[in-house]
């Protein structure tokens, strides 16, 4: 009777699996043997597809950026629509693998899919009539945004034990031990009227570069 065969290592498969390490028990848990022991196979044949852990995590991290949709930039939505959607959509990826954040916060270095998600983004606001600084600026500000929203939780940060604060101590916060039971809807909250103070703030700016001359009277797509 033929021996079962093993499945074929591939890229593909050496990244969602660390992935999941990744995801399950956090970014130490990642290391070349133990990948080889959850994919069955030697260590040394991942060599062939990864020369180092970091490796290992940069594809990982960018597996992440992949998931980000970017379709937005491309069908016509105005560029306030466009940033706020991809903000959005840029969250979820994160929320969904809050491990991985350290590395993505590192830049996009040579990743591609976080090279494509900054060309987007970039190209967007220009062809929108964005100043090319303002363009890298925006760039950089929705990222700090985002990326702080998916380090932690704020309101998962306060413990559920009133005990915790006196009023004598802290007067305005009998109500604190609510807030972890109310993580989701008040961090989902915090973060949709951050964004919408930042698109408020850019479109301020926008107006003001055009009414002063900076940026034309339209700014179609094409």
């Amino acid at each position: 009777m033929a021996r079962p065969r093993k499945p074929l290592l591939s890229t593909d498969r050496i990244v969602e699996t660390a992935r999941a390490l990744v995801d399950t028990e956090g970014l130490a848990a990642v290391s070349t043997r133990r990948l080889a022991a959850e994919l069955g196979v030697s260590g040394p044949s991942l060599y062939n597809h990864f020369r180092t852990k970091d490796e290992i995590l940069e594809a990982v991290a960018d597996s992440v950026s992949a998931q980000v949709d970017l379709s937005m930039f491309e069908d016509g939505r105005d560029w306030r629509t466009a940033l706020h959607d991809w903000a959005v959509s840029y969250r979820a990826a994160l929320r969904a693998h809050p491990n991985i954040v350290p590395v993505l916060a590192r830049g996009p270095g040579r990743r591609p899919a976080a090279l494509r998600l900054a060309d987007a983004v970039y190209g967007a606001m220009v062809e929108a009539g964005w100043p090319a600084a303002q363009a890298t600026s925006i760039g950089a500000l929705m990222r700090y945004f985002i990326m702080g929203s998916a380090l932690g939780s704020f309101a998962g940060g306060f413990v559920d034990d009133v005990s915790a604060y006196d009023p004598a101590d802290y007067p305005h916060l009998g109500q604190a031990h609510l807030l972890a039971e109310r993580q989701e809807k008040i961090d989902e909250r915090a973060f949709e009227t951050g964004l919408a103070a930042l698109l408020e703030g850019l479109d301020r700016q926008f107006e003001e570069l055009r009414g002063g001359g900076g940026l034309p009277r339209s700014s179609p797509r094409p």
